[in-house]
């Protein structure tokens, strides 16, 4: 969980379109839009660097203090989208939403792992992460970075489900409870073998218990 209420300073600008995004970006600035509370929508420019180390410091999922015009105006936001360059991963535009403290709201949370799982680690399985993420709703100031699963006694074919995971007090799961998000399987190694063996076991010829022996001409 964020330990901290960030701070962070805003300037708005007026020239929008591709144009005024890459002058920004050029004199290290990130563009980006503040929403949220019913009110119009700003316009406003980050600086790229504190920017970049906010969220490398506290996730996507902690409390931000906007501070407007040397610190006269301050409001809170919470990051909800972040743009970045497919090669080179610079941010290139940020979505922030207004948000009180206590206010509950909706995220989406990162899954993270923990331990080995059983059919693993004893029957050379293959754990497939289903689900990245699941949508919870909770107060926005209580909000943890990620979530934790252990897999450390699921077999082979066992699974987890989005209801499977605990999460922290005051949230409730938004994403439908049936999701899988976990599943332990045979290696492919192993599925090949099951599958080729298959058919050789329904190719075998039945014995038919009983028959009777003709007799033998005399």
């Amino acid at each position: 969980m964020a330990s901290k209420e960030l701070k962070l300073e805003i300037e708005h600008r007026t020239k929008l379109g591709t144009t005024g995004s890459n002058a920004l970006r050029a004199a290290g600035k990130v563009p980006a839009v503040l929403y949220g509370h019913g009110a119009v929508a700003d316009n406003i420019a980050l600086d790229a660097h504190a920017f970049e180390d906010l969220l490398h410091r506290s996730g996507r999922n902690a409390i931000i203090t906007l501070t407007d015009g040397g610190g006269r105006k301050q409001q809170t936001a919470l990051v909800r989208e972040v743009q970045t360059h497919p090669v080179s991963r610079r941010i290139l535009h940020a979505d922030l939403q207004r948000v009180s403290a206590d206010e509950t709201i909706a995220t989406r949370l990162p899954i993270v792992t923990v331990g080995v799982a059983e059919g693993v680690r004893s029957m050379g399985a293959v754990m497939d992460v289903i689900a990245h993420e699941l949508e919870i709703e909770g107060p926005a100031n209580k909000i943890p970075e990620h979530l934790e699963v252990d897999v450390s006694a699921l077999g082979v074919h066992d699974h987890v489900t989005a209801a499977d995971i605990a999460l922290p007090a005051g949230f409730t799961l938004v994403t439908p409870p049936d999701t899988v998000v976990i599943t332990i399987e045979p290696s492919r190694t192993a599925r090949d073998l099951e599958e080729a063996a298959a058919p050789a076991a329904e190719q075998a010829e039945p014995q038919v218990i009983g028959a009777e022996t003709a007799p033998e001409a005399s």
